[in-house]
């Protein structure tokens, strides 16, 4: 079954996506992540260990959501179909060289993710049941006071996450799947409906238990087998790379003379490939980091943490699938069919044997259900704004919503639905941007304050004397109660 659009709104959502990702996000999102790089003298870089040393004192949540538990959310929507199939895309659309545009959206995303998933922290609401909730929507209201705006981004979210992306990641499995076993694309979706339905009616507390155990195992495996790859491979790895770094300023091309088109073409899928997987500076990771209940007990503990998260994704695991792909050699890359998460399992078979396609099939079914739920835990936290004290009957349709668009995208063609989340996702990525920017000062002034006590050889708190304007309060409208 094919999913199309009507053609005049087929011909608006590609006009949309050529002027928001040929132009204006390249610049907005590479230009906020080097400003946010340069006035915090390096952050992704001076605080490298610092993030992971933060991670063994963040699984104590008393009874909330932990840091841990928030950054594998985040990781579980991060690491989905960006991370295989979007590779490939990447890679056949933008040659090679889309990875090395792919790296530096991650390396200067890193500073982005640490602004806004600090804002998210700073200006979050208790939720009234141990838990928090937080988000570009609430720091635009709160801390910009634009209401009108905060909507805006939520409605976008809801669309993007919570229905768009998840059809695009059920169609991923279901595809997979099918390849691999034969399953059929409607028994699959059954079965993930089956499956997702008593985790997202468990709410939020449900998803990060989940995302806890399964995200760092499913990582895990896979990483192994990469390294496995590229050592059974590392003679070529030399090769891989400099073709990687050749190809991302045209050098491979120069002598076909098409060197423009090659380079544009690179950027342009590696930057949007690149935030579709890591998510910096989109707004969606935020929402899960506002949920944690921080050590220390500081807003930018959780921004250091999350910039790990774009370390992982990107820098680690996209680069994992990249060398898998690239070492396999360009003649994988001739077929139009071959444009997608077929690419990656014929690149894995072609090192480790028939069963590599079954491995990424089993894959990819780990890394787009985790990022199913945590997707639909960032749309429950928007419907809940948008709803206040009409949410629990908004979140129960939101729930049925996802549900059903989970069914619609095992089994239908999802061209035109890749383009409408693109769409969306970068409508939230340019309200986020804006929004962030405004708010950088916020954000500087709450990282100073940390790496001042930090310097000073203390566990760095939080002293609300100091920000009155950022102490959590409890939610008016928040839902349910104590």
């Amino acid at each position: 079954m094919d999913f199309t659009l009507p053609p005049l709104l087929t011909s608006l959502v590609d006009r949309g996506n050529g002027l928001l990702w040929g132009s204006v996000l390249i610049y907005l999102l590479i230009g906020a992540g080097l400003y946010f790089t340069v006035l915090t003298r390096g952050i992704q870089l001076r605080y490298f260990g610092h993030m992971f040393k933060l991670l063994r004192s963040s699984r104590q949540s008393n009874g909330g959501i932990s840091s841990f538990q928030a950054l594998s959310t985040s990781l579980a929507a991060r690491v989905g179909t960006g991370n295989l199939a979007g590779v490939a895309v990447a890679i056949y659309f933008g040659g090679p060289g889309a990875i090395f545009w792919m790296w530096m959206t991650a390396m200067v995303g890193m500073a982005t993710s640490f602004v806004e998933s600090t804002l998210a922290q700073a200006y979050k609401t208790d939720h009234g049941d141990n838990t928090f909730r937080g988000g570009p929507a609430r720091y635009i209201e709160r801390g910009l006071g634009l209401r009108w705006l905060a909507v805006l981004f939520s409605i976008c979210l809801i669309i993007a996450f919570g229905l768009a992306f998840n059809s695009v990641q059920a169609n991923s499995i279901a595809q997979a799947m099918e390849q691999a076993f034969a399953i059929p694309t409607w028994a699959m979706g059954l079965v993930l409906m089956a499956v997702v339905a008593p985790i997202i009616f468990g709410g939020l507390k449900s998803i990060a238990k989940v995302a806890e155990l399964v995200v760092p195992l499913m990582a895990l495996l896979y990483l192994i087998l990469a390294l496995v790859v590229v050592g059974l491979n590392i003679s070529d790895l030399p090769a891989a790379i400099m073709t990687i770094v050749r190809s991302a300023f045209g050098f491979e091309q120069a002598a076909g003379g098409a060197v423009g088109y090659a380079v544009s073409q690179a950027i342009m899928n590696g930057i949007q490939r690149g935030l579709f997987s890591n998510e910096a500076g989109m707004g969606s990771a935020p929402n899960a980091a506002a949920t944690a209940s921080t050590r220390p007990d500081h807003p930018a503990a959780q921004g250091f943490i999350q910039m790990l998260g774009v370390f992982l994704d990107t820098l680690v695991i996209c680069t994992a699938t990249a060398a898998i792909i690239i070492m396999a050699g360009p003649e994988l890359m001739s077929g139009e069919e071959n444009n997608g998460i077929q690419l990656t399992q014929m690149a894995l078979s072609s090192h480790v044997g028939d069963w590599g396609g079954m491995f990424i099939a089993v894959a990819i079914l780990l890394f787009a259900f985790t990022s199913v739920i945590a997707n639909y835990s960032y749309g429950e936290s928007n419907i809940e704004y948008l709803a206040g004290r009409r949410a629990p009957v908004a979140v129960f349709i939101y729930r049925l919503a996802v549900l059903a668009m989970i069914m619609i995208g095992s089994v239908a063609s999802l061209g035109a639905i890749w383009n409408f989340a693109d769409l969306s996702m970068g409508m939230m990525a340019i309200i986020n941007l804006v929004a962030i920017l405004m708010l950088s000062p916020v954000a500087f002034s709450l990282f100073h304050d940390y790496e001042k006590q930090l310097k000073a050889g203390k566990e760095p708190v939080f002293d609300p004397s100091l920000f009155p304007k950022l102490v959590n309060k409890v939610d008016p409208k928040a839902w349910p109660k104590k």
